[in-house]
């Protein structure tokens, strides 16, 4: 049996006992999307990506270690613009400051390699979120410019329903946009009045995500983001405020 379209990177990881693992189809309501997005550098063949079938990873399981003390911001940096991120109630608040770069609330380690991640994100106000993994930061210009893959959060507004995928911060676009057929269930897992969960385990070069417990990317690095640090976004916009609390970490192989 042959597959054309398959890399060799793709065809490495894709078979398990000689039967394929996960090669999806577009799925015709995404047609739009994928015209838009399709020329971009990292924008995979529908027929190449693969799929999560995984159980979300037991977030009670293990060393886990909270990342933010429901206090104060210590053990994190704010990088790139100059959006507002401050503690109320046992939460980071992160609002726009229109006419900035997107602004990331950065933690101070910045080698996390192996893990499971995990975070609550909820809107006061629409705006395009994420939280960034494996990150680095150089200058570009007078600012500092945040890049890498990052675990993309819509907001409750956008009709994509691409919440989960890992999209390319300043490296070239979505590595793994949520455009298939397979992922009908997790572009409608998104709760907008509350909520939502998002979980991301790196091992190696396989990054997988959860949205609310159900199974959203299956990405294959090539080895370029290997480790870095987490960043929540603010997105660049006139007006936003995303809300970011739980925020744990196991390190795997420690």
């Amino acid at each position: 049996m042959k597959f054309p379209h398959l890399t060799s990177l793709t065809a490495a990881v894709c078979f398990l006992g000689g039967l394929p693992v996960g090669a999806g189809t577009l799925d015709p309501s995404q047609h739009e999307w994928h015209a838009k997005y399709q020329k971009q550098k990292n924008a995979p063949e529908p027929e190449e990506m693969l799929l999560n079938e995984d159980q979300e990873p037991d977030l009670q399981e293990g060393s886990f270690v909270d990342l933010f003390n429901g206090k104060d911001l210590s053990g994190w940096k704010p990088k790139g613009g100059n959006a507002r991120f401050e503690v109320k109630d046992g939460v980071i608040v992160g609002t726009v400051v229109p006419d900035t770069p997107s602004t990331y609330l950065s933690t101070e380690k910045t080698d996390y390699a192996d893990f499971v991640f995990t975070c609550e994100i909820k809107w006061e106000v629409n705006l395009n979120s994420g939280v960034m993994f494996r990150a680095s930061s150089r200058m570009k210009g007078e600012h500092e410019e945040v890049y890498g893959p990052q675990a993309e959060m819509e907001g409750i507004e956008g009709d994509r329903g691409w919440s989960g995928g890992v999209y390319g911060q300043s490296c070239g676009g979505y590595f793994y946009p949520l455009w298939l057929e397979e992922h009908q269930k997790v572009r409608q897992a998104i709760n907008p009045e509350g909520w939502n969960r998002l979980t991301i385990q790196t091992k190696g070069n396989v990054v997988k995500t959860w949205v609310n417990g159900i199974p959203a990317a299956h990405w294959i690095d090539d080895g370029t983001y290997s480790k870095g640090f987490f960043g929540l976004q603010v997105h660049k916009a006139k007006e936003g405020k995303v809300l970011f609390r739980n925020i744990r970490v196991k390190e795997l192989g420690k």
